[in-house]
């Protein structure tokens, strides 16, 4: 029983994390202005970053889980478990980095230049 909860749990994680592509796909895809590659490009980081992240998660609580305390087991599982975290941060840094640019495309897209708004009013 307690192998069918582990794959039910990492199925579980699979669909949460495509739940999370699929939301970001949406978002991509109310940016009209941006170019299609571009979009496919950040969806792309956006997919890395976060399969990178959970990955990386997993061995960081698998890692956790077998130092059990001991000074011995902190010493040879620290570094490995440090370069974890360093792996999840810079999946977090790269998601933060592309909430940057879609911010900036949708400012972009929200944007009347002065000669459009000149020339609606003028029609």
């Amino acid at each position: 029983m307690k192998e069918i909860e582990k794959i039910d749990k990492k199925m579980d994680k699979i669909k949460e994390t495509e739940g999370k592509i699929k939301q970001f796909s949406e978002i991509l895809d109310s940016l009209q202005s941006t170019e299609d590659k571009k979009k496919l490009l950040w969806k792309e980081i956006y997919q890395n970053a976060v399969e990178d992240r959970d990955s990386a998660n997993k061995l960081f609580s698998d890692a956790y889980n077998q130092m059990g305390g001991g000074m011995f087991e902190h010493a040879t599982m620290g570094a490995v478990m440090t370069k974890y975290l360093e792996r999840m941060n810079k999946s977090n840094e790269q998601i933060l980095k592309l909430a940057e640019l879609i911010s900036k495309a949708e400012e972009k897209a929200s944007q009347v230049s002065p000669d459009e708004l000149f020339a609606k009013i003028s029609e």
